[in-house]
């Protein structure tokens, strides 16, 4: 399932500020070309009328030849009448409707005139004579055809301006009356070219006023929009800063918080900004608490470790002296067993109080011993201390470290030099971390269980111990706190494997105080079963020699380091 991603708040605001100057653009654009619509037609129908009443009074001898001019004109400003300019069709002039020929009447008019009997369906018989024309573009006299002339006479006679489509003329606003004189039927008719031209371009207009408005509207409004969230960004860094802390252990200080200005910006953001800083204070609060204690925790466990380990080893020292000076005495059974109990817990106590006393150094953050120690010497020892400890596990060692790359030739295996497999660190507290690993596969997994452990280099100047077993793996449920203090795969809490849960927990603070890192992956499948420890560390850096200046020495193909060179061979 594809998982949309939200969009920013505002982009939703810039798409909501144009989509509403779109929906007012276009609700004004439409009311303005109803409106616009509506005062043309107005206004055609007017000159309508008067080009009608003219053809009328053209025909009824009323107004002679050059009399009224300009009155259609007044009217329409495009109107061009064709006076006696107006060209005839050749053989045609007497076709012309009388009154199409008036003055004043302007391109675009239509004429017919229908007189005759009329039959049922209001059609004009054969012998009707009808005469029909209109005046060009050019102001040329046009005749209508036969098509035309039965489109419009088959109009109603109303005496209202109707609107109707002419075949190749276009759409033509027409006025049909009867000659109170004649009884003719009287066809009148103004093209409504123009005004639907007039109209596309006020429409085309209005477009490209919305988009320049709507482009207009994405910018100002992406500027304010941006402005106006600035200050919601700036709130949302902080919390992002505080977040980024590491605040699960340590001293932790929240200095963060929402600037004052940002506060005062506007009345949403400030009661975001004011909510975020009581919140850090409040968080600020309860970690110096949690620290507070934390450290009263350690102080307490650190004192009381120390304290124990006076009569820890008084009850050590008693027991052996007893056990070797009452040697030759006898003793009841009962009491050599209690003796032999005092003295195995008296040494399992010592060695948790020494555990609790390295994890209270570690908490403290006190500096372990720097030296190089060689990992090859500590793993190499670990494993064969473990061989001895459980005779009845298949112990492996795997030193891929110390072996050639497997795309090297055979000469080039055959001189191959391993690099030095050197860390800084405490040897020491290094062999713990190793015998914690080696003890939990032992103790963890059934007799025959198959343990390898394995020394490689990892990426970017690490080494990397893997040790892993065959074992019926880690629960999910345990593997989670794996690492705390005090972790028991037995909820029980029994003793029957002398755990204190400290083991992995120590492991990992030893690890870390290294700059190393230390996991766990496990499989309880029944196919697929076992765990596998992985502790990768930082190698030593190359040594370095005033007389390099301060450059690390290259290692020659034989062993001793020198300075780096140009050219030259190793030094025999």
């Amino acid at each position: 399932m594809v998982r949309i991603t939200p969009r920013s708040l505002r982009t939703r605001l810039v798409v909501g500020v144009i989509g509403i100057v779109l929906v007012m653009a276009a609700g004004i654009g439409a009311l303005s070309t109803l409106m616009l619509r509506h005062s043309l037609m107005d206004r055609l129908d007017e000159q309508l009328t008067a080009a009608s009443e003219r053809a009328a009074a053209r025909r009824q001898g009323a107004a002679p030849a050059g009399s009224d001019t300009g009155k259609a004109q007044g009217n329409d400003p495009s109107a061009q009448p064709p006076g006696d300019g107006a060209t005839p069709p050749t053989g045609t002039s007497g076709d012309v409707p009388l009154g199409l020929d008036a003055v004043g009447q302007s391109t675009g008019t239509l004429t017919v005139i229908a007189s005759g009997a009329r039959g049922e369906d209001g059609s004009f018989s054969a012998t009707s004579m009808i005469k029909a024309g209109y005046i060009d573009d050019d102001g040329t006299y046009r005749t209508l055809t036969d098509a035309e002339c039965a489109v419009l006479l088959s109009l109603e006679v109303t005496g209202e301006p109707v609107t109707v489509s002419v075949d190749s003329l276009g759409n033509y606003r027409v006025l049909v009356t009867e000659d109170s004189t004649s009884g003719d039927i009287v066809v009148t008719g103004l093209s409504t070219t123009g005004d639907e031209k007039l109209i596309r371009t006020q429409l085309l207009a209005q477009l490209l006023i919305a988009i320049i408005g709507a482009l207009s509207a994405a910018l100002a409004g992406g500027t304010m929009v941006r402005a106006a969230l600035a200050p919601l960004e700036r709130v949302a860094d902080t919390a992002e800063r505080v977040a980024s802390q590491p605040l699960a252990r340590g001293e932790v200080s929240i200095r963060e918080r929402v600037d004052a200005a940002d506060v005062a910006s506007s009345q949403e953001i400030g009661q975001v900004g004011n909510a975020l800083n009581t919140l850090l204070g409040h968080v600020d609060e309860a970690l110096t608490a949690r620290q507070r204690s934390e450290t009263q925790v350690r102080q307490f466990v650190a004192d009381a470790s120390h304290e124990l380990r006076t009569p820890l080893a008084s009850i050590r020292g008693y027991t052996e002296l007893i056990q070797r000076s009452g040697a030759d005495a006898v003793l009841p059974e009962d009491s050599v067993h209690a003796l032999e109990r005092v003295h195995s817990e008296s040494v399992r106590m010592t060695a948790l109080v020494e555990d609790l006393l390295l994890l209270a150094r570690l908490d403290a953050g006190r500096e372990l011993e720097h030296a190089e120690v060689d990992l090859v010497e500590i793993v190499v020892d670990a494993v064969s201390d473990a061989r001895a400890a459980g005779p009845d596990h298949v112990w492996e060692l795997n030193l891929e470290v110390l072996e050639p790359p497997a795309q090297l030739s055979p000469e080039a295996a055959a001189e191959f030099i391993p690099e030095p497999t050197l860390v800084v660190g405490d040897e020491a507290r290094l062999r713990q971390v190793m015998v914690n690993l080696l003890a939990n596969a032992r103790v963890h997994t059934p007799a025959g269980s198959r343990v390898t452990t394995t020394l490689s280099r990892g990426d970017a100047g690490t080494l990397v111990i893997r040790v892993a077993d065959d074992g019926p793996g880690i629960a999910p449920a345990v593997r989670e706190r794996l690492f705390e203090r005090f972790a028991r795969a037995d909820a029980s809490r029994e003793r029957r494997t002398g755990s204190t849960g400290l083991g992995m927990s120590i492991a990992l603070a030893i690890v870390q105080s290294h700059h190393g890192s230390l996991t766990v992956e496990s499989h309880t499948d029944a196919d697929n079963h076992g765990t596998t420890f992985t502790v990768t560390l930082p190698t030593a850096p190359p040594p370095e020699d005033a007389a390099c200046g301060g450059r690390p020495k290259e290692r020659c193909s034989h062993g001793p380091h020198i300075c780096p060179r140009v050219s030259g061979t190793c030094p025999e």
